[in-house]
């Protein structure tokens, strides 16, 4: 990494700017006062980094949105200082690499695997990653030599983000005239049963899906199949992950069942059956990396969601009417963004370096 960008260590001693950053998962950097509500950083901030627009930083802090931390651009304003815990660096040179390409790069999690490495077991103060700058300009990249198959792929994701933006406008305005919305307990919306193990089935020439955490937290590969159904899923009910994985985080991953007679469920998978007066839509898209969820994983050992964890998950349902155009807004807005790939890989041969799958997108809707 060090090859193509490089540390920025300018201070802030001519006060150059006053404007407080830090950095959200979900919103970038972004003045603390529009995040907190408040300020944050000290009064005096000559001894904090000076960061223009365009350039990017590392937050080494964690969540469960970010377990290795958050890396992003500035871009909401002309510049901004940041406190030194920071990493602050910019592109050598954009005719080698694209800034819209490292940008959207860093919204997945291609470059986590590296960041783990290089964080010891541990080494953490009150969520804060103990890496070296050092270190972190030594992990790798996965990009495109040709500069022009860079910009394609980052103008794409900036033109499908923009896309998401208009549509998430148009919901809110329609949505927030809304009122009916009552506050209700998944065990109240839906049934819940556990999935089964399936070792002494499984083979590759299997009739039935195994629905385990690696089918439902990454791009949809199958991966095994079952003789047997021990615990059969229908259209329209959701696999949920009740556990990580060693290679990914998969807590919080929903998968919409869009077949009967297909998938079987494997064990540390529940199986949700929405209620009649449930859309299963509106509970999927509600359920998929659930902040409520994803409070139980610390980034620091194997998450475990028990029965009652998932069960008493409490959220604002309206009438079932509601549900359906809210459900049926999201899985148009899903067929949208999957037609916009499909047509992307025809074209350039597809992106599995760059985005796994549609759910990253949940996120910010």
């Amino acid at each position: 990494m060090g090859e193509i960008v490089e540390r920025v260590t300018r201070k802030n001693q001519d006060l150059v700017s006053e404007l407080p950053l830090t950095i959200s998962a979900q919103y970038g950097l972004i003045d603390q006062n529009e995040f907190f509500d408040k300020r944050v950083a000290s009064k005096d901030v000559s001894g904090y980094y000076l960061i223009y627009n365009g350039e990017f930083a590392y937050n080494k802090s964690t969540s469960s949105d970010a377990p290795w931390g958050a890396i992003k651009r500035l871009d909401r304003y002309e510049n901004g200082v940041l406190s030194t815990l920071y990493i602050v660096f910019r592109i050598k040179n954009e005719d080698i690499l694209n800034s819209d390409f490292l940008m959207n790069y860093y919204d997945t999690n291609n470059w986590h695997k590296d960041i783990q490495a290089i964080a010891a077991e541990g080494a953490r103060n009150h969520g804060l990653l103990n890496i070296a700058p050092a270190d972190f300009f030594e992990t790798e990249l996965m990009l495109p030599q040709d500069i022009e198959e860079q910009k394609n792929i980052g103008n794409y994701f900036k033109s499908l983000n923009n896309l998401i933006t208009l549509h998430q406008r148009k919901s809110f305005l329609y949505f927030s005239r809304i009122n009916d919305w009552e506050q209700r307990k998944l065990m109240e919306v839906a049934e819940y049963r556990n999935g089964k193990a399936h070792e002494n089935e499984i083979n590759d020439d299997g009739e039935y899906i195994v629905v385990n955490s690696k089918f439902v937290s990454t791009n949809g590969e199958i991966r095994k199949f079952s003789y047997a159904q021990n615990e059969p899923l229908y259209e329209n009910e959701i696999a949920f992950v009740l556990s990580d994985v060693p290679n990914g985080r998969a807590i919080a991953r929903t998968f919409l069942v869009d077949k009967s007679g297909k998938y079987t469920l494997n064990q540390r998978i529940a199986g949700i059956t929405p209620h009649e007066d449930t859309d299963p839509y509106y509970l999927y898209i509600k359920m998929n990396r659930n902040e409520y969820f994803l409070k139980f994983d610390d980034g620091n050992k194997q998450t475990n969601l028990s029965i009652k964890d998932v069960l008493n998950y409490e959220d604002m349902y309206p009438s079932y009417k509601e549900q359906q155009k809210i459900g049926m807004y999201f899985q148009q807005l899903d067929h949208l963004i999957t037609l916009h790939r499909r047509a992307y890989y025809n074209k350039k041969g597809g992106l599995t370096n760059v985005h796994n799958d549609n759910q990253q997108y949940y996120a910010i809707l």
